[in-house]
């Protein structure tokens, strides 16, 4: 694409911007792209970069004449982003880039110059404890707290995770204003905040006095709560009984005494008393010995 305000002898230099690139040695000189007007004695040739990483790029060659003459020269070579390059985020200066949580072990982090948050200690703080001890003694920490810095920080924690609002709180018995684990703050914050003392909920950290949690000192477990609990199971009780090798369960369960002697046909074969009448049974040998036993006690039959 040819700018139709540029001259004729910049926008025909096209092959001498390309041959600048290739002396320059870093390679990756793609399509030519077009020339642009700077002004009267200056043009743009751009070409597309072929390189790595550089993705939308664009190398920009500058060429100049004089009004009256002919001659171009070569003014400057430069890599530029092109309208859909990948480049690099705005850069933002360190102390608008830190967030809470970034400090580690061994970090320095200076307060901004002229902190709204901090005042010189000589100073009034708006905080009775801090004031009325400075004036006592006469001295005071080289600055101190402002009320600004105060309430900012009030807010903060009151909107964090250990604030009234938070889903922990919403959900608990009770407040920590009342919890026997609440370490209240002195001066001014007092009133709202304190540190909670409980290592098994937010221990050490600063909580509303309204925060609550399940760990309240005042928590008792509803009847029947956690694992049930069985007597002891008392395994001497157990008797032990010497089993007979497999194979001999005949031997060993036979009767001492001697068995009867079968009973002939006819015959019943008297059993044991039953235990729970007490009253003597018989057992009828087979089939046909319990008939001849209903016959012999039925009596002669009657003839006419």
């Amino acid at each position: 694409m040819v700018d139709p305000a540029v001259r004729s002898v910049l926008a025909d230099a096209v092959d001498i911007a390309r041959a600048a690139l290739d002396e320059l040695g870093d390679g990756g000189v793609g399509a030519y792209l077009g020339v642009t007007s700077e002004d009267d004695c200056a043009a743009t040739h751009r070409f597309a970069a072929d390189l790595p990483g550089y993705r939308g790029w664009q190398w920009a060659v500058v060429v100049a004449a004089a009004p009256d003459s002919d001659h171009v020269t070569v003014s400057e070579l430069a890599l530029l982003p092109g309208p859909d390059a990948l480049v690099a985020p705005e850069w933002v200066p360190w102390n608008q880039r830190i967030r809470p949580g970034d400090l580690g072990p061994g970090d320095l982090l200076a307060p901004m110059p002229d902190d709204p948050r901090l005042v010189p200690g000589y100073m009034e703080s708006g905080d009775p404890a801090v004031d009325e001890t400075a004036l006592e003694i006469g001295l005071g920490r080289k600055q101190v707290m402002s009320l600004e810095g105060r309430l900012d920080a009030a807010q903060r924690w009151f909107e964090g995770d250990h604030g009234p609002n938070s889903e922990m709180a919403k959900a608990a018995p009770s407040s920590c204003y009342l919890c026997g684990f609440y370490l209240p703050l002195a001066g001014s914050l007092r009133a709202a905040f304190g540190v909670c003392g409980n290592e098994f909920a937010a221990d050490g950290h600063v909580v509303h006095a309204e925060y609550g949690c399940g760990a309240h000192s005042d928590t008792t477990l509803p009847t029947g709560a956690g694992s049930p609990i069985y007597d002891a199971y008392d395994d001497s009780a157990i008797e032990i009984v010497d089993l007979p090798p497999a194979g001999n369960t005949t031997a060993a369960t036979a009767p001492e005494t001697a068995a009867p002697a079968p009973a002939e046909q006819g015959e019943a074969i008297p059993a044991e008393q039953d235990e729970a009448t007490a009253e003597p049974t018989e057992v009828i040998a087979d089939e046909s010995s319990a008939e001849t036993a209903a016959d012999a006690t039925s009596g002669p039959e009657q003839t006419d």
